[in-house]
This record gives C-alpha cells, structure tokens and sequence, in this order.
C-alpha cells in the first residue's frame, strides 16, 4: 500500500507509478485512438450525407453516458466496501491478537508456554496473510523442524496453527496453570481469529458476480468505441481525442475497482498487511517474552 500525503496535489497529478491507469491502459488507449480516426475517416470520406442523421446521436450518447456513471458509481463504492470492510478485519485481528497476548502475560507463569504461543501468533497472521494470497511462504514463519513438516502436510495452515494454540491451552488447563474460567476467556480470542479470518476468505473468494461485470465491460466497450459517431460531426477528426479521453476515465474505474476489490494482494493500492503482520508479531512478543 501507498503511503502519500493527499493535501500534496501537484505531486499528486504529476506522479506516475505501477498502478496508474496510463501505464496499465496505454495499449488499449492507443488502439482506441486507432480505432476513432478509422470510423471518423469512414464516417467523413465515404458517409458524409448522414451527418444529419448522426448530428442527432449526441444527445443519445448523453443519456447513455449518465446511465453509466451511475452503474460505474455503484461499482466502485461496492469495491470500496470490500476493501474497507477488510482493512476493518485486519484492524480486528490486530487489536484481538493484542488483548489475547496480555491474558496470556497475566495468566502464563512459564517462559516456554509464552514463548511458544508468541511464536504461534506471529505464525498465524504470516500464513493468514498468504493464504489469502497464493499459499504459505514457510521461511516467514518462525517454527522448529516437526511444527513445519507438520504444518506442510497440512491445507488449512492459519487453522491448524490455531488449533496448536488451543491444544497448548488445553494442556496447561489440565495441568492446572488456568482455571476453566480462564481458559474461555482465552477462546473468545482465539474464536475472534478465526472469524477475522473467515471473513477476509469470503472477500477474496467471492468475486462480483460474472454475469454483471461482463455486461458492464461490453457496454463500456461498445459505447466507447461508437462514440465518435456521434461526435465527428461537430468535432472532425478531434472527436478521437474525445472518444479516447472518455475511454480513459470510464475505462480508469473499472480498472481501479477491480484491483481494489481483491485488497490482500501485493498492488499498490492493496491492504498493508505485510507491516499489519511485523506490527502483530512485535506486539506479542512485547507483551509475552
């Protein structure tokens, strides 16, 4: 994730990097151009008697114009939800993480009970940060030779961390070092992981649904395409340049919408969920070495 200062416009209008629109759109802008000076070449070379007819389309391409930027609004403030609504997990991870390694700092009198379970909350936000990517990068977590050939035969790794937790607690629940009490105090945390979890799969792994981002991507297609028909009456050959810069901003969004509304990945303008894991992991061992 970006880090700016959003009151600095001009550095804000002239930066250009990896996720700006120019620099993902530059084919697409360029066969736009190609394509709204052939039909504008067409149009005034060889079909200059319906200039009558297609002076007309402009207002058409207006209302057309409008129904989009209101299905265009509601596509990004849904991607917008989703990536908000996963900044919103991960700030609930953070703070449960927090309050279950101070219950564990009150109630644990053994240093290798705390260290063990230090660890083992640093391992679960690691592997739930790349489970929610492509898979488990295992030099990230901190685990000795059986955890990891243990953990490695396993699908689910941040459940399975998790269960190495409550089996840690269970151990010290019967051998008497906290009480029952204490213990489900300690698994409302545990729980509140695990929900934390289960919510940022269900972002990722329900994508907007097929049906509606093809029709939005063909409308946007043919209405960009069409509009120098409309245009190129008033305009000549400008009205490429028109076409193209309208493709560019209608085309912006939905770039920018879709790259947001998947926030646990590794763009620009994804979730900061590399440094959310070092501050965790720092956090626990503050409170439990």
């Amino acid at each position: 994730m970006i880090k700016y200062n959003p009151k600095s416009w001009f550095r804000l209008i002239f930066a250009i990097h990896k996720s700006d629109t120019v620099r993902i759109l530059w084919k697409e802008l360029l066969y736009m151009i190609a394509l709204s000076l052939i039909i504008a070449y067409v149009e005034i070379e060889y079909f200059p008697d319906t200039h009558q007819v297609l002076s007309n389309l402009t207002v058409v391409y207006s209302l057309i114009g409008f129904v989009i930027s209101m299905l265009l609004v509601f596509r990004t403030n849904t991607a917008y939800d989703r990536w908000w609504e996963g900044r919103k997990k991960w700030g609930e991870l953070v703070n449960d993480t927090r309050n279950f390694s101070i219950k564990l700092s009150s109630l644990i009198a053994g240093k290798e009970d705390r260290l063990f379970l230090a660890r083992m909350i640093g391992n679960f936000v690691y592997a739930s940060k790349e489970h929610l990517r492509e898979g488990v990068i295992w030099e990230e977590l901190d685990l000795t030779v059986e955890e990891r050939t243990y953990f490695q035969s396993k699908d689910h790794v941040p459940m399975m961390i998790v269960k190495a937790m409550y089996d840690k607690l269970k151990a010290l629940k019967q051998s008497g070092q906290i009480s029952e009490m204490e213990f489900l105090a300690l698994d409302t945390n545990l729980n509140a992981l695990m929900n934390s979890l289960g919510a940022c799969e269900r972002i990722k792994n329900t994508p907007i649904p097929y049906s509606y981002s093809l029709f939005l991507k063909k409308f946007i297609f043919i209405y960009t395409s069409t509009l120098p028909l409309a245009f190129v009456t008033v305009f000549g050959y400008y009205s490429a340049i028109i076409a193209v810069f309208v493709f560019y901003v209608i085309v912006s969004m939905e770039v920018l919408a879709e790259e947001i509304e998947d926030p646990f990945g590794t763009d620009d303008n994804d979730l900061p969920t590399d440094s959310l894991c070092e501050k965790i992991k720092t956090n626990a061992y503050e409170a439990l070495s």
